[in-house]
């Protein structure tokens, strides 16, 4: 299952936050990726699944501890597009 309205790369929520939305080649906005993970039609860093979540663990831990945050990336980056 493919989440919708977040990053299919970093899993950041995107729903009604244009500004947040990463570029294709043509300069467009592209609809499946953050700014952060996508620009200019391809991604912004080379890394594996397990460097993502590592990546995104200090902007979760506002909210939430290293080890929530280090779970729901766990359970949730399989599941979208980049990493399918």
């Amino acid at each position: 299952m493919v989440y919708k309205n977040m990053c299919q790369s970093c899993g950041m929520p995107m729903e009604g936050q244009e500004k947040l939305q990463g570029t294709n080649k043509d300069g467009s906005k592209n609809e499946e990726y953050c700014k952060y993970c996508y620009q200019e039609g391809s991604f912004t860093k080379e890394e594996t699944m397990e460097d993502m979540v590592e990546t995104c663990i200090p902007f979760m831990v506002e909210e939430m501890t290293e080890t929530e945050a280090r779970t729901i990336l766990k359970a949730t980056l399989p599941k979208l597009k980049r990493w399918q």
